[in-house]
Formats: structure tokens, sequence, C-alpha cells
């Protein structure tokens, strides 16, 4: 991995865990953010969740409280989805939330917000936009005039609008202070990487936030990686890659199997944008899992909530991350500044590290004694608990004696009893082994 995105990054992969927020007019009819395009509408036709926008219950502190209690260490803002409206003071458009009965600049609020609470700041920004006229539509597998004759030999000007494009971009790395991350979105087809002017782009953001850390979305997509994953990464590969809605089987390694920074962006229910019917929501013990597997593979996940047209996020958005915070303020060690272990995975769950402490994230009660592959009995100190930081018996009996290699730990005082998990979610094991000692 190059060492400038080493040290780029270094805060982003000791945090893995931050929450993506998708919000704007598509809230109002409720039925996700891709609803332009998906029902073919017309920059006019959709004009009229412009003219209804008035989220009276909007207010980030709230937002960033919630996301520093569930574990989070940062937020990502949609300041502008592909519909085109802004969230932010645009002097380039009038097609933004000051022109709104919201009247206000929201980015500013959510920034100011984030750095209040501590939560580091992203900001996520379309390079595609369907209300712009000399973005291209006929044709285009996304826009929602892609089907439209009148639009088949429409003369457009993509140059006037890649300035338009870079030009927000300026006012968002210029305007509202030191940002920690910039979320691109998306590349696809040939509409990919000098496309966008890449080049010119990074150059520019990189002028104004040098330590900003930006996606491979610029290049790349949920599809592919993009140069990110070779040794000559370029200049606007981005600083880590974004699979999305799955995690990479191996996670992300570089031609030469070397891990470099990922990131799984990932929903809460099946939709980013709200969706008031959709009511299929992940169980806390289903995505913490996902985020130690991340963790163990050497990546992160950022979480969608998706907040309603006032502002508020859904009440199961907001007890789903209340229950994983509760989970992380006991276990936030075993994620926090780890990554691959160098033991294998085992059959009752995973295995994350940091330096020499190895974590034992067992979703799967054992019968008897708790096999600790990989470890040696005479390589293993002491097993605690991460909870509560009490201390575990050894499990070795007389119906693990053939298992020399194999270390055993008790959830009781009996190795030979079953008993159940402390916590059926993930229980999470501290393991020391002994000084100057490997597996």
């Amino acid at each position: 991995m190059n060492q400038e995105i080493r040290e780029r990054t270094k805060w982003f992969m000791d945090a893995r865990f931050g929450m993506f927020i998708h919000w704007g007019l598509y809230s109002i009819p409720a039925c996700g953010e891709w609803m332009m395009s998906e029902k073919e509408m017309t920059v006019e036709e959709y004009r009229q969740y412009f003219d209804l926008f008035d989220p009276v219950d909007y207010n980030p502190r709230e937002w960033a409280r919630l996301a520093k209690e569930a574990g989070m260490k940062y937020a990502v803002l949609t300041a502008k989805h592909h519909d085109g409206f802004c969230l932010f003071d645009s002097a380039l458009t009038d097609y933004k939330c000051t022109n709104t009965k919201a009247g206000r600049d929201l980015v500013r609020e959510f920034v100011d917000a984030c750095r209040e609470e501590g939560i580091r700041v992203g900001l996520y920004f379309s390079i595609i936009d369907w209300s712009h006229p000399d973005f291209p539509k006929y044709g285009d597998r996304q826009h929602p005039m892609r089907n439209r004759e009148e639009y088949k030999d429409e003369k457009i000007d993509f140059d006037r609008y890649l300035a338009y494009m870079h030009g927000q971009v300026k006012e968002l790395v210029t305007n509202y202070g030191k940002l920690d991350l910039l979320w691109f979105d998306f590349s696809y087809d040939d509409m990919c990487g000098e496309k966008w002017k890449a080049t010119e782009l990074i150059q520019m953001v990189r002028h104004y936030q040098p330590d900003v850390i930006i996606d491979n979305r610029l290049e790349g997509s949920g599809e592919e990686h993009g140069s990110i994953a070779t040794e000559n990464p370029l200049i606007y590969s981005g600083d880590f890659a974004s699979p999305e809605q799955i995690i990479p089987p191996m996670g992300v390694c570089d031609e030469k199997g070397e891990p470099i920074p990922w990131e799984l962006c990932a929903t809460m229910n099946n939709h980013w944008g709200y969706c008031n019917y959709d009511h299929l929501y992940k169980t806390p013990a289903m995505l913490i899992r996902k985020l130690v597997e991340c963790t163990s593979k050497g990546g992160n996940m950022i979480l969608n909530v998706g907040p309603d047209a006032k502002g508020n996020i859904p009440e199961e958005s907001v007890s789903i991350l209340k229950e994983i915070g509760a989970w992380m303020k006991k276990n936030g060690e075993s994620i926090y500044g780890c990554g691959i272990s160098e033991l294998p995975k085992p059959e009752w769950g995973r295995y994350t590290q940091k330096g020499d402490t190895i974590y034992a994230h067992v979703y799967e009660a054992p019968l008897g004694a708790l096999p600790l592959y990989g470890i040696a009995p005479d390589k293993l100190d002491k097993v605690y608990y991460a909870a509560d930081g009490s201390e575990m018996n050894r499990g070795e009996a007389w119906n693990t004696a053939l298992y020399t290699d194999t270390a055993f730990v008790s959830f009781g005082e009996n190795p030979v009893f079953t008993y159940p998990l402390p916590d059926e979610k993930d229980t999470v094991l501290k393991i020391v082994r002994k000084k100057g000692e490997g597996a």
C-alpha cells in the first residue's frame, strides 16, 4: 500500500464504524432515493418535492449524538444526490435547501454538529446530476429521460456540466472547514475517470484538503475497484475501496495480495433513502456480526440511516443503533484499531487482532469447553471477557487430553459441561498470550 495513503487513512482504519445518511427531496415520496430514475420523472414533475421540502424536525446534533451512542466514529451526509438537489448553499444553482422552506444551509449545521460531538465529518457528493441540462440523457443507463426520444439528438455541453460539478466540489472543500472524508458516487460504463476530468478534480481537492480521505468511485464503483488495487494507482483511484451491500469473501487486497483500506456501505433495511413501507430491518446481532466480519478482513462498515421528510431518523433505526451501541460500549476494544488476525477463522465465529492481542468473537455456544483454534495450551496466558474484564477458566480436562495442540476455555466451572453464551449476539473474549510467544 502506498505510504501516503497508509498515513492518511490511519484514523479511518482505526475507526472501523461510521454512519451514512441519505437524505433529500426523495424523503417526501418515501420510496427510496432512486425514485426520480425509477419512475422516469422529468425535472418539472420532481420539482413538486422541492416546493414541499420543510424538515421542521431537523436536528443534526441528535443525529451526531446517535452516531456517537452507536459507537460510530465518523458520519457522512449526502450533500447532493443524483437528483441534483443540494443540502448546502451552493452559489452555482437555485436548486438548494436555502431556497426551500428550510431556508438554511443544512450541510453547515451537520458539519458543526458532528464536530461538536467529536464525530469525524464526511460529505457524499454525486458526480452525476439528473437535474442539470448538460448531463447526458437519452440512452444513458441511469438518467430518468433515458427512454425519451425527444432527447435523442439533444445537443449538450458536457464541459459546462463538468465546470458546474467541479465548482460545487470546490464549494464543499472550501466553505466548511477541514473535512475528514469525501464520498464520491458514482462511475459506470464509460462515465468514469477522466470523463469527469478526475485528475484535475482531485488536484483541486488536495490543494484545499490535503488530508481528506476519498473513496474510489471517481474511477471504480461498487462493481469494480479500479486501479486502487494495482501497484500503480492513479491519482484519482482514491484511498479506499467501497464494496456495496456485500462483504468481499477475502477482504480487499492489491495485486501483491496485501490488504488495502476498504469500507462496506450497507443499509439497515433495503433502501438508502427513507421508505415508509420498508420494515425489513436487519437485526442488531446480524449487523454486529457483519461489523466484526469487516474488521476481521481489514475493512470498515458504514451503516446507513434514511431520515424522513421532517428530518427524523426512523424509530427502528434508532432502536437498532442503540442496541449496537450498548454492545460496542462493552466490546469496542475488539473493533477499534483491530484488523486481520494471524489465526485462521474459527468454526464458532471470528478472530480480530490488535498488536499481539487476539479477540475471539463467539457466535455459537460450544459443546463443553471452547477450543481456541490456532493457540497451543503452553502459549496461552489469560483469557478475559471483554465486556467486564473478568477472567475465564481454562478448559483443559480429561476429555481434551487428546488435543494437546489446542488451548481450551470454559464458560463455567466444569469444563466438561455445556453453558450458554453470556451474549448471544457476540460474546467477545480477550486472549492474552505469553510474552514473546506467537500462536
